[in-house]
């Protein structure tokens, strides 16, 4: 009983692991200003962040100012950027000149008086300071970390995933727009050593007590992915082929960080075969201690795991397999590629980061252990999903969908990949995915193309039930008492869902191709096969 409770914590801490806005239906003003796109967020598109920071931490204090470039995409004199309404803005000054501004929740709407040129870049300088939001319990909830490690050193960083990015500085806070490009200084105590994404381009002196660490990002980034770690932190590189590795770890845990982080070279070896190149290359790939448990900051993820296998040292497939490697390394590194590089457009499709950066820990489990094993893991995985609810959100109002976007939606690109029956296809496929929309923003129903394109299939049923709908497709057989057949066919919320099934006769299979209007017959027994629950995410009736 104690370990059965222990592992409805787990889930319930990992489905939510994303800061996710659960089960809300009745959206605000705020949510549409925060979710929404409308004219004063689509006619600018950001170029660059330039964040200049001191954080103090015995006031857990931040104060400077975000240099903004971008670029007008239609006239206009009023745009809206954001940042939560407890941080003070000093001044936003553009071209010398102090701007007025309002304030409406978390919105901040800023007059230029006149219109801006269509087609003309420009640079505005947002002052603020003040002390954000401190997360109660990161990463579940979002905000800033101010810890102290086992040394008494303090030991601070943040993570703001769901909850936005604007509650500790100010950006354009809506998925669809990334900046290219961002510097990152920030300014903290001389004694200790503050890493962000990218790469270190300058330390300076220390001076009145402090000192400035700059980073750059060379790629686009997700606004939530831009980071601040703080910390007593040494660092030691390693290398993957022409790929560095940058390791930022508490001092004492020097030893411990170079054994648990061995395992960073076999999963690139394995994602580099299945998925491609590392994204990120002119920027390293970086692991950093943090104070909470991980989060997939670009360039920089945030490893909390205390050097140990599994998922809080616990696996939570059941199956033995998660305690075989370190989940924050694989699943956060995972989205190096899906959520870092390929990423939505609107955080109500924020089940194509999660769904399959959660399918790359089975791709890991298959290139170390083989595609039986993998299977076992991605099914053991299946009693953490609650079908809830829809894994898509409503859009427009900065709502995700179900926590199960993670465990149902690997399962269900683990359910396409038996349908595609051809694993050297599958994986040409899933590779082409991410080089297809490396670097981009992307939707379902891009994601819904590409399959069916890539695959020469109609997948547009399959996609529908399993993302739209909180109810998994139902396999339902009964016995036909004139003729004495068996009979079966689907029961679904997509009328047209039709997927084939592959049953398992013992020493062959055989396809079946149920659809949801007609009953179909079966020359078999109920005791003469096996449905291959492993390949197929579905529920079986026998009435």
């Amino acid at each position: 009983m104690r370990y059965f409770s222990i592992f409805i914590l787990l889930v319930w801490a990992f489905s939510s692991q994303a800061q996710l806005l659960q089960d809300k239906t009745n959206f605000t003003r705020a949510d549409t200003l925060r979710g929404s796109l409308r004219p004063e967020r689509t006619d600018f598109d950001m170029l660059k962040y330039n964040l200049h920071l001191t954080i103090n931490p015995q006031q857990k204090s931040i104060s400077g100012y975000n240099e903004i470039t971008f670029k007008v995409l239609e006239k206009q004199n009023i745009i809206q950027l954001d940042l939560f309404d407890n941080m003070k803005i000093d001044s936003i000054v553009f071209q010398g000149n102090r701007l007025k501004f309002n304030r409406e929740f978390n919105a901040v709407f800023i007059d230029f008086e006149k219109k801006l040129k269509k087609g003309k870049t420009y640079d505005l300088q947002f002052y603020y300071y003040g002390n954000p939001i401190i997360a109660k319990n990161a990463p579940w909830d979002g905000g800033f970390v101010f810890n102290e490690d086992k040394n008494g050193n303090p030991w601070i960083a943040v993570a703001v995933q769901g909850t936005g990015a604007s509650l500790w500085y100010p950006n354009k806070d809506h998925l669809s727009d990334e900046p290219d490009e961002a510097e990152i200084h920030l300014t903290v105590p001389e004694k200790l050593v503050a890493v962000s994404n990218g790469l270190i381009t300058n330390v300076s002196k220390p001076e009145n007590d402090y000192k400035t660490y700059s980073w750059k990002v060379s790629y686009p980034i997700n606004n939530y992915n831009i980071t601040v770690n703080i910390g007593d932190y040494v660092n030691f590189t390693d290398q993957f082929k022409d790929l560095k590795l940058d390791y930022w770890v508490l001092s004492y845990n020097l030893e411990k960080a170079k054994k648990q982080f061995e395992q960073v070279k076999p999963m690139m070896a394995c994602f580099y075969e299945k998925i491609g190149e590392y994204p990120f290359k002119e920027d390293n790939f970086k692991l950093v201690e943090t104070p909470y448990l991980g989060m997939e900051h670009q360039s920089a993820v945030a490893y909390g795991n205390k050097y140990r296998n599994g998922y809080l040292g616990t696996d939570m497939s059941g199956t033995g397999i998660g305690l075989k490697f370190d989940f924050i390394i694989i699943h956060e590194a995972g989205h190096e590629w899906f959520g870092n590089s390929v990423s939505v457009k609107d955080v109500a499709d924020l089940w194509i980061h999660e769904g399959f950066t959660s399918y790359t820990e089975a791709i890991f489990v298959e290139c170390e252990y083989g595609k039986e094993a993998a299977l076992d893991y991605i099914h053991g995985l299946r009693r953490t999903i609650r079908n809830d609810r829809p894994l898509i959100g409503d859009y427009g109002v900065n709502h995700e969908g179900s926590g199960d976007m993670y465990y149902k939606g690997s399962n269900m690109l683990n359910t396409l990949r038996s349908l595609v029956e051809d694993d050297e296809l599958w994986w040409d496929t899933f590779k082409d995915f991410h080089d297809t929309f490396k670097y981009q923003t992307i939707t379902t129903a891009d994601v819904v193309q590409f399959f069916n394109k890539a695959l020469d299939k109609d997948l547009t049923a399959f996609f529908s039930q399993y993302l739209e709908f909180a109810d998994i497709p139902k396999l339902v057989f009964r016995t036909d008492s004139e003729t004495n057949s068996l009979e079966y066919k689907w029961e679904a919320n997509v009328e047209d869902f039709d997927m084939p099934v592959e049953i398992d006769l013992g020493q062959e299979t055989q396809w079946i191709f149920p659809n949801t209007k007609t009953w179909k017959q079966l020359e078999l027994k109920m005791t003469d096969f096996e449905i291959k629950k492993k390949n197929f995410y579905i529920d079986v009736k026998y009435m």
